[in-house]
C-alpha cells in the first residue's frame, strides 16, 4: 500500500507548468535609424520533472535503518551497517530515522540507480566527514517525511582518502533532489552545507541552512518550486558553477519563501539566474550599511567580505549624503575651472596622474587593499569549488557580496525580492530583463549594474539606497514602476567596466559611444540623483512614460546628461536640479515640444514647480525635495505656438512655444552642448519676481 497517495498526475501538471514559464524574453528595441540593436535574452532549461515532485512511496518496498550512537538496525536487502556507518548499494527507498552522535550514510551504487532516502525524524552527525555522501547513483532524492524534524550535522575538519573532494555535510556527485513538507536542518561546519555535482532540485520541504561557505549548490543548475529557506553562510548562499557547458550553470527558482544572510552573494549563477515567482528576505555582506562604495565614490578599502567588515570599521551614512557640501561648482564658461590646491600627485602611482575619466566620477584609489569591482567573480563562483578544484581560503577570495549575480543573464518576471547588499543587489555580465514581480533594493554600490542590455517592461523596481542607481551598456524601459535614489547617477548607459575599476563605466564623457542608449517608451520613472539624473554615454530616446528626476544640487552634474544625440517624441518628463551642465534634447529628430529653463535664483527643498495655460489652467506639476534652480519639461499637451507660464517659489515667467525646443539656458553645457534652440520661444518674468540680484530683464529674457 502507499504511504502516500500518489498524485502523479498533479506532479506532472506542475511540472509543466514550471516548464512553461522557462520561455524567452525579447528585449529587441526599435529606436531611432541612428541607433539600432537587437538583443534576446532566453532563459536555459528549467524544467523540474514529475519524479522531482513525486512524494509517494511504496510503503511495503521501504527499507528502514534505525540511527543509535551503538550502531544502526537494519532490514532488507540493498543496505549494510559497519558500526554507525550505512552502505547503500541497489536502488530503492529507505526510511531513515533515530539520532546518532558519529555516523554517516554512503550510497556507492550502480550509475543507472534512483535512490530514495525518507528522512523520518533523523538527527545524524558525521564528526570528520559529510553526513551524507553519494558517490555513485543516477539520483538520489531526499523526501522529508510530513512532520519530522530531521538533522544533519558535520565536523569542522574532514579525514579524506587521497583523491577524495568531499567538501559538504550533503554531497552527491549525482543529481540531488529535495521535497516533501517536513523539516531538514543542515549544519555545514567544514565548508558547504548542500552540494550536488550535477543538478540541485528542490521542491518541498522546510529548510534551514548554516553553512561555514556555500548553502545550496547545484554545479549544473539549482532549481526550486517551493519550500521555506532560512540560508545562512559564509560565501554564495545559493549557487550554480559550470560556466563551461551549454545549458548549464543556471538558477531557477519558480516559488517558495526565502530569507538569505550571506557573507559572499546571495545568488550566483555562471550563466543564468531566473525569477518567476517566491518571497525574497535577502542580506549580504553585513548589508549596505557595510558599503562596497565609499559616498565619495572611492572603493571602501575596509570592506570585507562577510558580516560587518573588520568589526571596527564604521561604515559611512550615505543617508546624510549632500552634495552640496562641496560648495559652490566652477564657473564652466569654458575655461578650465580653478582647483584650488588639489595637487594630482596626491593620487598618482608610480609618478603618473591617475586616469579620471567622467568628471563626475571620483578617481580610483591606489591602495593595493582597495575593493576591485573588476574581479567580478567570487573564489566559489569562478571555480567549481563544490568538487575538485581547491577553494580558497577567506584571506585570498575576491571580494563580492552581491545579492543576484550572474555571468550570464538574469531574468524576472515575478516574485517578491527584498534586498539589503554590501555590494550590488543586482548583477549580471550579460543582460538582464524585468518584466513582473517586485525588487525592493538597498545597495552599498549599485542598485543594478548590466553589462550588457536591460530591459524593464513591468513591475516594480525600488532602489532606495545606492551609490549608482541603474547601470547598463543600454537601458529600455518600456512598462512598470521604477524608483531609483543614488548617490551618483541615477540612471547610467556605457560602456566599461563596473565602478571601481580603471575604465570605470561612463568615463569618457564627451565622446558617444556606439550602441550606447536610454530608450523610454513607458512606465513611470522617478529618480533622486546627487549625479546626473539621466545619464547616456550614448544616446537619450524618450517615447512615452511618466518621468520626473529630482536631480543634482551641485552644478558639477546635470539633471539630464548625454553625449550621443537625444530626442523625445512622446511621454512626460519633468527634471529639475542645479543650473550648469543639464543638456536639451536636440531639435532633430523631436517632435514633442520641450523646454530647458533656468529661474534667476536657487528655490529650497519642496517648492513646487507648476506648468499653466494662457486660461490658468495647470498643464504639469512638480516638488523637487531638494534645492533646485533649473528645471527640463515636456509633454504631449505642450503645444508649439501656445504661451504658458512657468511658477516656482513666488518667480513666474511666460514662455511662448515658437519652436519644439525652448531654452533660456545660459550656463554649462546646456550652453556649450546641445543647448537646444536658444531662440526658439519668448520668455517675461512675472511680476511677482521680486528678487533684485539675479532678476533677468524683460528685453534681456525675450533676447533668449
Amino acid at each position: 500500500m502507499r504511504y502516500y497517495a500518489m498524485k502523479r498526475a498533479a506532479a506532472i501538471a506542475a511540472a509543466l507548468m514550471i516548464l512553461a514559464t522557462s520561455g524567452c524574453a525579447d528585449t529587441g528595441k526599435d529606436k531611432s535609424s541612428k541607433t539600432t540593436s537587437t538583443a534576446v535574452v532566453t532563459s536555459a532549461d528549467a524544467n523540474i520533472s514529475a519524479d522531482d515532485i513525486e512524494v509517494g512511496y511504496e510503503e511495503n518496498d521501504t527499507i528502514d535503518a534505525v540511527f543509535s550512537d551503538s550502531g544502526i538496525e537494519v532490514s532488507g536487502s540493498g543496505i549494510s551497517a559497519e558500526g554507525t556507518v550505512l552502505n547503500i548499494t541497489d536502488a530503492g527507498t529507505y526510511r531513515l530515522s533515530g539520532s546518532c552522535a558519529n555516523g554517516r550514510i554512503v550510497i556507492e551504487a550502480d550509475k543507472k540507480d534512483k535512490i530514495k532516502l525518507v528522512l523520518n525524524g533523523l538527527d545524524l552527525t558525521c564528526t570528520d566527514n559529510a553526513v551524507i555522501t553519494a558517490k555513485n547513483a543516477d539520483k538520489v532524492f531526499l523526501l522529508l517525511e510530513s512532520g519530522t524534524e530531521n538533522k544533519l550535522t558535520d565536523g569542522k575538519e574532514y579525514s579524506l582518502a587521497e583523491g577524495e573532494n568531499t567538501d559538504a555535510a550533503v554531497f552527491a556527485k549525482c543529481d540531488l533532489t529535495i521535497n516533501g513538507d517536513g523539516n531538514l536542518n543542515v549544519t555545514g561546519n567544514y565548508k558547504h552545507a548542500i552540494v550536488s555535482k550535477d543538478d540541485l532540485v528542490i521542491t518541498g520541504g522546510n529548510i534551514t541552512v548554516n553553512a561555514v561557505s556555500s548553502a545550496l549548490s547545484g554545479k549544473d543548475s539549482v532549481k526550486i518550486s517551493t519550500g521555506t529557506f532560512d540560508l545562512t553562510s559564509g560565501t554564495d548562499a545559493i549557487k550554480s558553477t559550470n560556466e563551461e557547458e551549454n545549458g548549464k550553470g543556471i538558477i531557477s527558482v519558480t516559488g517558495g519563501k526565502f530569507t538569505i544572510n550571506a557573507g559572499g552573494d546571495g545568488m550566483s549563477a555562471a550563466k543564468e539566474l531566473q525569477i518567476s515567482g517566491g518571497e525574497f528576505d535577502i542580506t549580504t555582506g553585513g548589508g549596505s550599511a557595510n558599503a562596497s562604495m565609499k559616498t565619495d565614490g572611492f572603493p571602501n578599502g575596509d570592506w570585507k567580505q562577510g558580516f560587518g567588515g573588520n568589526g571596527d570599521f564604521t561604515p559611512p551614512d550615505m543617508g546624510d549624503f549632500d552634495m552640496s557640501d562641496f560648495g559652490t561648482p566652477p564657473d564652466m564658461g569654458g575655461e578650465r575651472p580653478d582647483f584650488g590646491d588639489f595637487d594630482p600627485s596626491e593620487f598618482a602611482k608610480d609618478g603618473e596622474r591617475p586616469d579620471f575619466g567622467d568628471m563626475d566620477t571620483p578617481p580610483e584609489k591606489t591602495d593595493g587593499k582597495n575593493f576591485d569591482k573588476s574581479e567580478e567573480k567570487s573564489a566559489d563562483a569562478d571555480k567549481d569549488t563544490s568538487s575538485e578544484s581547491t577553494e580558497t581560503t577567506s584571506d585570498t577570495e575576491t571580494k563580492s557580496a552581491k545579492a543576484l549575480k550572474s555571468g550570464g543573464n538574469i531574468i524576472i518576471d515575478g516574485g517578491s525580492l527584498t534586498i539589503d547588499s554590501a555590494d550590488d543587489s543586482l548583477h549580471c555580465d550579460g543582460s538582464a530583463n524585468i518584466s513582473g514581480g517586485s525588487l525592493f533594493a538597498s545597495s552599498g554600490d549599485d542598485g543594478i549594474h548590466v553589462g550588457g542590455d536591460l530591459v524593464i517592461s513591468g513591475g516594480t523596481v525600488d532602489i532606495s539606497k545606492s551609490y549608482e542607481g541603474i547601470e547598463g551598456m543600454t537601458v529600455t524601459i518600456s512598462g512598470g514602476e521604477v524608483n531609483v535614489t543614488a548617490q551618483d547617477d541615477g540612471i547610467n548607459c556605457a560602456g566599461g567596466s563596473d565602478t571601481g575599476s580603471s575604465d570605470r563605466m561612463g568615463r569618457d564623457m564627451f565622446a558617444a559611444q556606439e550602441g550606447v542608449f536610454l530608450k523610454i517608451s513607458g512606465g513611470t520613472l522617478n529618480v533622486n540623483a546627487a549625479g546626473d539624473g539621466l545619464d547616456s554615454n550614448g544616446d537619450l530616446i524618450i517615447e512615452g512614460g511618466i518621468i520626473y528626476v529630482s536631480g543634482t544640487e551641485n552644478g558639477a552634474n546635470g539633471s539630464v546628461d548625454h553625449n550621443g544625440e537625444a530626442t523625445i517624441t512622446g511621454g512626460t518628463i519633468i527634471a529639475s536640479g542645479a543650473i550648469g551642465m543639464e543638456e536639451m534634447f536636440d531639435e532633430e529628430g523631436t517632435t514633442q515640444c520641450a523646454v530647458l529653463h533656468d529661474f534667476t535664483s536657487s528655490f529650497s527643498a519642496d517648492t513646487e514647480f507648476t506648468v499653466t495655460d494662457k486660461d490658468g489652467n495647470v498643464v504639469l506639476t512638480f516638488t523637487n525635495p531638494k534645492t533646485w534652480q533649473g528645471v527640463i519639461f515636456s509633454s504631449p499637451d505642450l503645444k508649439q505656438g501656445e504661451t504658458y507660464t512657468v511658477s516656482a517659489g513666488g518667480e513666474s515667467e511666460e514662455i511662448t512655444l515658437e519652436s519644439v525646443i525652448t531654452s533660456n539656458s545660459k550656463g554649462g553645457f546646456s550652453g556649450m552642448g546641445r543647448p537646444g534652440n536658444m531662440d526658439g520661444g519668448k520668455f517675461k518674468r512675472g511680476e511677482d519676481d521680486k528678487s533684485s540680484d539675479n532678476k533677468v530683464s524683460d528685453d534681456k529674457a525675450s533676447d533668449t
